[in-house]
């Protein structure tokens, strides 16, 4: 045998070479993507696996005081698409599109995307649901989602804001505590590899999402009712641009009604009301529109500022009272005419008549600026301007709402001239939020105390437990208790002797102050344009409710006793008789109003046995209940018992759509209702629910009569009467 030649061991020791180096470069490089990109690369692949799908936190439910539901979250569901998994986008697009009414070839572009998960469409019906799950198309996902839903409509919309399409709060409450109402998102996670297999080792899993907390407001639902009530027929009786009402509870600062009219329904909230309104919008460009809507969500009584005008006289009284810069028996003349400022005439509101010898108890009866500016005079405009910052004014309040306004005040008293002194000392020459002014007044209320005030009392979570807790706050003492309780007496006085008498109640005393402004348009006075308003205090020798109404530009008589008093004393009688306040009548009143009778209680009887009470004792009574059977039983009635009426009066009752037996409840008739009148019949009966599609109840399940257990969900299927 020959032995290799020197070329052949050569050429054996090069390939020999060559296939080390190769190893050699071939383990560096194995070794460098997995040591040193292995981490990135590993990722990279699982995101390839992988598909998540965000499933929504159910927003919480924001309460009234009385855990009444005012916003709420419902059931619904959301369409993705993964498109790695689709075979065939063209037929899948055609499918999706017939079921969910969309454009087909906005669908299939979404379904060709470079993504892992794309949103195909948010909040489907459970009729689309059924279907598309019925289609079984691969790459199709539909999850539970929930949507935002306010049951009273347009209720209480400047407070409670809206969400957007991805229940992010955008406005009022739903903002300012939307990082509680969120809640965390979950994610139902797949995996799987390029055929669409699930992989063995990865599964799926479903991280369950974390649901937002409760918010309950100090809200009374009932008293918002009454405000909205008498603040929508103010502004249709007067054609004013707008109307504004704030109930306050003057010991803790706690609102108990806020409302401005127009409202808007935050179900829709880039949509008027009104129908008229509605096609007028349709015409304009989208940089107007959007004006519009930002005008129509603005809540003038924290957003905007203007001279409060008469009203200001209780504050700039106050100071006065609290300084010794006057007394009640001091006296005065007003000949209807302020003359010896430089450079300025200013007038009394009876200028042609004028009030003439009066003391400064009177001159506040009568509303006299020729009074008041002799006040701020006496006053100096340190002390003036001192008890004006004091009462809030110039400040924000700390009201949990955003766009809040601090007014506008001289920036000190440098600026305060002579004519300054004079217009502030009668409401003029500065300007204040509705909040700033009833919060103030309130501290005059609960014996100088000036509050911080409060529309939200406490966080809870679903099993109740309070997570959180906001308490009154005093920010600060503004005079003593005695001046307050002087000044108070003098805000009754205006209403029996002076300008705030239509503001009166038979059996309550009610304290008040009127007070007239020309609006400020463009840094100038509008010819022609007013403001009325009355700011009360009831009752008052025990106050319970502080109440300010502004009528904002009426047309015709725009004086506040004429436009603004009337509303506040009925709105005041409602609310006292709801809350039960008793009616102290003084014997003239009583040989007025003898023929009268305590309304009873007739709560929790049947129908049958209510009506024979109330009709031996001479009432009528009647109820919109469209199931009245032999056990219906009374839940609330109105008015309240114990409540004084007059003889013959009707009382409303309100009766159970069905029975509680134990634990079991018969469930009632939902066709032809709205979704507000049906969340009120189930929340009434201990009911969850879920809804699907808009306008009134054509369907549910159970059906009508059946019995169920309490924790039973009911499900009810609307429709607009315009669909075919």
């Amino acid at each position: 045998m020959t032995s290799p030649s020197n070329a052949s061991k050569k050429r054996l020791l090069f390939v020999l070479l060559m296939t080390v180096l190769a190893i050699f470069f071939l383990t560096i490089r194995l070794g460098f993507i997995q040591i040193v990109k292995g981490e990135e690369l590993k990722k990279g692949a699982l995101e390839q696996w992988t598909k998540g799908i965000y499933i929504n936190a159910k927003r919480g439910t924001i309460f009234d005081r009385n855990g009444k539901k005012l916003a709420i979250s419902i059931s619904s569901h959301t369409v993705w698409a993964s498109p790695a998994d689709i075979k065939d986008p063209v037929n899948t697009a055609k499918k999706v599109a017939e079921v969910l009414n969309l454009d087909e070839s906005e669908v299939y572009e979404k379904l060709i995307k470079d993504t892992n998960v794309i949103k195909i469409k948010q909040w489907i019906s459970l009729s689309e649901t059924k279907e598309l799950r019925n289609l079984n198309l691969p790459g199709i996902e539909i999850v539970d989602d929930n949507k935002r839903f306010y049951p009273y409509g347009e209720f209480a919309s400047h407070i409670l804001g809206f969400t957007d399409i991805d229940n992010n709060g955008l406005y009022g409450i739903e903002k300012t505590f939307d990082k509680y109402l969120s809640g965390t998102q979950g994610m139902w996670v797949k995996t799987e590899d390029a055929r669409g297999v699930e992989m063995p080792y990865g599964g799926e899993k479903i991280y369950d999402p974390e649901d937002g907390l409760n918010v309950v407001l100090t809200l009374d639902e009932t008293i918002q009712h009454f405000a909205e009530k008498y603040a929508k027929k103010a502004l249709i009786d007067t054609k004013a641009k707008n109307v504004s009402i704030i109930v306050m509870e003057p010991h803790t600062g706690d609102v108990l009604a806020m409302t401005n009219m127009p409202q808007y329904d935050p179900n829709n909230p880039r949509e008027p009301l009104d129908e008229e309104t509605k096609k007028e919008w349709e015409k304009l460009p989208q940089e107007e529109l959007q004006k519009k809507w930002y005008d129509m969500w603005r809540t003038f009584s924290i957003n905007d500022s203007y001279e409060p005008g008469s009203t200001f006289k209780v504050i700039v009284a106050a100071a006065a009272l609290e300084e010794n810069a006057v007394q009640l028996d001091t006296p005065f003349y007003c000949d209807g005419f302020v003359t010896d400022i430089p450079g300025a005439v200013l007038k009394c509101a009876r200028w042609y008549n004028p009030h003439g010898h009066q003391t400064f108890e009177e001159g506040l009866y009568n509303s006299c600026n020729v009074v008041f500016v002799d006040v701020g005079r006496r006053l100096g405009k340190e002390n003036l301007y001192k008890y004006i910052k004091a009462f809030g004014f110039g400040e924000k309040t700390g009201i949990e709402l955003t766009g809040e306004q601090a007014g506008i005040i001289p920036v000190s008293t440098d600026v305060i001239k002579e004519v300054n002194l004079a217009t502030m000392s009668y409401g003029h020459g500065i300007a204040v939020t509705p909040i700033q002014l009833i919060t103030a007044v309130s501290a005059i209320a609960n014996g100088g105390k000036l509050m911080i005030p409060r529309l939200v009392s406490k966080l809870v979570d679903n099993e109740g437990n309070v997570v959180k807790t906001y308490e009154p706050e005093v920010k600060r003492q503004v005079i003593s208790e005695s001046t307050a309780k002087t000044i108070l007496k003098l805000m009754e006085g205006v209403v029996s002797e002076g300008t705030g008498s239509n503001a009166y109640v038979p059996g309550y005393r009610v304290a008040g102050k009127t007070g007239t402004a020309q609006k400020i348009v463009d840094g100038r006075y509008a010819p022609g344009k007013y403001i009325g308003s009355f700011i009360a205090i009831a009752p008052a020798d025990d106050p319970k409710i502080a109440v300010l109404v502004i009528v904002d530009e009426p047309v015709g008589i725009y004086y506040g006793g004429s436009v603004a008093a009337p509303v506040a004393g009925k709105l005041i009688e409602e609310t006292l008789n709801y809350m039960e306040v008793e009616k102290k009548f003084t014997e003239e009143e009583k040989k007025k109003f003898e023929n009268t009778e305590i309304v009873p209680d007739v709560r929790n009887l049947t129908i049958g046995e209510a009506g024979r009470t109330l009709t031996q004792l001479g009432f009528r009574y009647t109820t919109e209940s469209n199931n009245i059977e032999e056990n219906s039983v009374v839940i609330e009635q109105f008015p309240l018992a114990g409540s004084k009426v007059t003889k013959g009066s009707i009382i409303d009752l309100y009766l159970d759509s069905g029975y509680k037996s134990e634990n079991m409840v018969i469930v009632p008739d939902l066709s032809g209702k709205t979704k507000a009148d049906v969340v009120n019949i189930l929340d009434g009966l201990g009911l969850t629910y879920e809804f699907e599609g808009e306008g009134i109840a054509v369907d549910q399940t159970p059906k009508p009569g059946a019995e169920i257990s309490i924790d039973t969900k009911v499900k009810v299927v609307f429709k607009n009467t315009n669909d075919n």
